[in-house]
């Protein structure tokens, strides 16, 4: 299959589907509406565990500190009551044992990720501000990606305010962290760009990007979903050939189904697999 007949595939889909594909510091083999606004679901974590141990760097934070774990967290909509997340959309019950309790924030930030916990993400981003998670995607270099507000803050989404990525933005973000793990970068020091990328890898949902590839090929990366909405995006880091970014962003009927969007994402992924000598 050749990019042309990949984007023929695609066509067919009802919805968005966006893609960046291409080796780290090089321009892109392929995109598809890379720059095309999509609800950026789980994937905007990435932008948070960079505020996270930019923050921890700069001194404001302590990674193994403890803070409290609570359910109410202030809205971005100014004025709005303070809000809560729900326990059943949520991915993680080890986060919510400990509820009343305490937990690192480096901790939080592994369940943030690794099972996408979305009290761990409202808890973490509660530490280090909506104001740090813009810097973030600044400094990545995103043109139209940002993070308005925490997961089930329903008063700012009803105001207008959101969460978006672009495939681009994804790519552009993963690959900031993926060549600042080995030279002083943009978004933080090698050691800390290392320490996200081990936790990106950690990863525990690999329905959809990771699904493409053959079993043990190493993979930094997050997903992303709610009704309608599948993204995967990581940097995968294969033995016999060069790292490569992938970000795959879909916006789909909602008829289509989860599965059938989790199948389409790995199809891409599979497909820019068997290409990864031509990247």
């Amino acid at each position: 299959m050749t990019w042309d007949d990949l984007d023929t595939h695609l066509d067919r889909v009802l919805g968005t589907v966006s893609a960046y594909v291409g080796r780290l510091d090089a321009p892109p083999t392929w995109t598809r509406h890379p720059a095309a606004a999509h609800y950026a679901a789980s994937t905007m974590k990435v932008a948070v565990l960079a505020a996270l141990h930019r923050a921890a760097e700069a001194g404001t934070l302590e990674l193994d500190a403890p803070v409290p774990v609570v359910n109410e967290f202030d809205s971005a909509q100014p004025g709005a009551p303070r809000f809560s997340c729900a326990q059943p959309y949520d991915n993680d019950d080890a986060v919510w044992d400990r509820l009343g309790g305490t937990a690192s924030l480096r901790w939080l930030a592994d369940r943030m990720i690794v099972r996408s916990s979305n009290l761990a993400t409202n808890l973490v981003l509660g530490h280090v501000g909506l104001p740090a998670v813009a810097e973030v995607w600044a400094l990545a270099g995103a043109r139209n990606s940002g993070t308005g507000r925490g997961i089930e803050d329903f008063a700012a989404r009803e105001a207008g305010i959101t969460n978006t990525v672009t495939a681009a933005d994804l790519a552009a973000l993963l690959g900031a962290l993926a060549t600042g793990a080995n030279t002083p970068g943009r978004l933080a020091s090698p050691a800390a760009c290392a320490a996200m990328l081990d936790v990106l890898l950690a990863q525990e949902h690999r329905e959809d990007l990771a699904a493409g590839l053959p079993e043990g090929v190493r993979v930094a990366h997050k997903s992303g979903w709610v009704r309608g909405v599948r993204h995967g995006a990581g940097v995968v880091l294969p033995d016999d050939a060069p790292p490569y970014l992938i970000a795959v962003c879909t916006t789909t009927e909602p008829a289509d189904g989860d599965d059938d969007a989790c199948q389409l994402i790995a199809t891409v992924s599979a497909q820019v697999w068997a290409a990864r000598h031509q990247l």
